[in-house]
This record gives structure tokens, sequence and C-alpha cells, in this order.
């Protein structure tokens, strides 16, 4: 009898524990959302400037309408841990020659996560620093490692941290001080991931679309990165400058809805349902327009070319561009 009785207990609570598990209302939540449901997720700050976590945010007052706006952003989100993004990209071999810019192995991946406290029980939200385009995309590039892995109990917070802090909400400027976490990866999902093969046989042939998520000055080939190898663009590919992805509000970054950014890719010529593989210069905003095409439009055919140009270039492939004087 005692033995039904613990059965019975342990199948009750199990009930209830799903019953109150959080639902992810998709790949992005509003702050209202995340306040509402702060206790129930995983808060994940990804930064670039790790010394911003714990430093105050600063204000000004506009002298003419007597209102305090974001200055700089600093602290973080009460019960928050810190990840820092110069550490999701790592160096790894590839044909005999050491690539930066990298999504780690799997199972060094999952020793990063775990460091930071992140375990498999609760959903995770991620927050970028919302000023720039190119700090959401510290946080997207993190959540496209995450989805190779297998995870998709995840989402990211519209408008960062910048957008909390714009609208008057409560943070801390505290160190974290979470224990390592038990996130394990789920799967592997090499579908997510282009190679410079697959990159070369779109260029070529055009069955799948290929996105420059790079500024114009770069696409068109007028300035490069130091570590990029030439000038231009891999030929073929349609532009999807960073500047188009966010809209500025309330002092902060937001995602558009799914009707503008069918639009915006298609004045880009880019068909928001055809296969895809995105890329900039070395991974890093490539995520960019790979989350908007995967997880906002919802073109799961959407890859993500890893190392990117650095790698293009360095295996001695050709880039097209205006000419220079």
């Amino acid at each position: 009898m005692k033995h039904i009785q613990l059965v019975l207990a342990i199948f009750i609570a199990g009930f209830i524990a799903s019953v109150q598990a959080v639902t992810l209302p998709g790949p992005v939540v509003s702050s209202d959302w995340l306040a509402s449901n702060q206790s129930d997720v995983q808060i994940l700050e990804v930064r670039g400037d790790v010394a911003s976590y714990t430093r105050t945010p600063e204000f000004e007052i506009d002298k003419k309408t007597g209102k305090k706006f974001l200055v700089e952003v600093g602290g973080h989100i009460p019960d928050s841990t810190l990840l820092d993004f110069k550490k999701v990209r790592v160096d790894r071999m590839v044909d005999g020659k050491k690539i930066k810019y990298l999504i780690p192995e799997k199972v060094d991946f999952e020793k990063i996560i775990q460091s930071v406290g992140i375990s498999s029980d609760k959903p995770i939200i991620l927050i970028p620093v919302g000023l720039d385009i190119s700090d959401i995309d510290e946080a997207l590039r993190a959540y496209w490692q995450f989805k190779v892995y297998g995870e998709d109990n995840i989402a990211v917070l519209d408008g960062g941290m910048a957008g909390w802090l714009s609208e008057g909400r409560e943070f801390s400027t505290s160190a974290s001080t979470k224990q390592n976490g038990t996130w394990v990866a789920k799967a592997e999902r090499k579908e997510l991931i282009a190679n410079s093969e697959q990159v070369a046989l779109a260029s070529k042939s055009g069955k799948s679309i290929l996105i420059d998520a790079r500024q114009p000055v770069q696409y068109f080939g007028l300035n490069k990165r130091d570590y990029v190898g030439s000038y231009g663009h891999i030929a073929g590919a349609k532009e999807l400058a960073p500047e188009l992805l966010a809209k500025p509000a309330k002092g902060a970054l937001y995602f558009w809805d799914k009707n503008t950014y069918n639009a915006l890719l298609t004045a880009n010529g880019i068909n928001p349902k055809s296969p895809a593989i995105s890329y900039c210069n070395s991974g890093h905003l490539a995520a960019g327009a790979w989350f908007v095409m995967s997880e906002l439009v919802g073109n799961k055919s959407t890859k993500l070319y890893d190392g990117s140009l650095y790698l293009w270039t360095l295996e001695g492939r050709p880039l097209v561009g205006v000419p220079l004087n």
C-alpha cells in the first residue's frame, strides 16, 4: 500500500511540475514576459564587455523634457549569470590549419555553459546588451550554438539589457555566484552549419541564397577586416546590412515583426522561403541574418557559414567587389 502511495505521490508531483513549467512564447520574449516569469527561467547575459556586468549603468537627464535616458549599459538582471562572448568561439583545426572564431566541439561547449551555472531543467533566456546590432548578434551567435547542440528551450530578450534598464526595471551590480550547472547537449545538428564546399556550390548554382550580413562598404569591397584576406563578397551573394535587422525604440534595439522582415528580405533580392546560407567576416554578424531567416521568418533551411570570410579567404577562395582606386 505504501509503495502504491509513493508511486502516486511521485506521479502527482511530476504532473504538477509539468503543468507549472513555463512555456516560451517563441524565440523572442518581451521584458514584460520575463518580469512575470523571472523565477521560472535561467537568465544568461551574453557580453563581450564582461566588466559591464558589475558596472553601474549611466543615465542622463534630457534638459528639454526632464526625462532620464540611458547612456551606457551596466549591471544585469537579478539572479542572472554571465557568458563571456570571447569564450563562445574557439580555435579549431580544419584540414590541418588552425582556424579561429569557430563553434566549440560539443563537449567543450557543454563545459563552457555548465561553468556559468546553466542546467537543463529550465528555459534559458539570453540577454544581449541591446544598444547595437553587433552586441545583439553576440547573443544570437550563442543562440545558434545552443541550437546546433540541440537546445530548443531558449529565447532572446527583445531590447536586451538596454530596454530593461530604460523601462526602469530592477538591476544588480553584484558578481554572479552561480555554481556549476548540469546542462548537456541533446543533439548535434550539423545541418545548421555550412562548410566551404557548400558555400562554393551555392555561389555557383544559386540553389541556396548566400546572405552577406556585413555593412555595404565591406560587401562592395571598399574596406575589409584585417583578418579577411581580400576585398568584396562571395560571388552571387545578396547583402542584408546589419542595421536593417532591428529598430531603435525607447533607448534600445528591438526586432521587427515577421511581415517587415519578409519585405526587407524581398527588397534585398532574398527569397524568404529559399534555402539560404548566411556569412560575414567571422561568423558573428552572420548569426543575426541566420536568426531572422530561421527563427523569425521560419525558414528552417538556413545555415550559418562558420568561419565565414576569414576561413574562405584563408583557403584562397575568391571574392568580388567594385574596382578600387
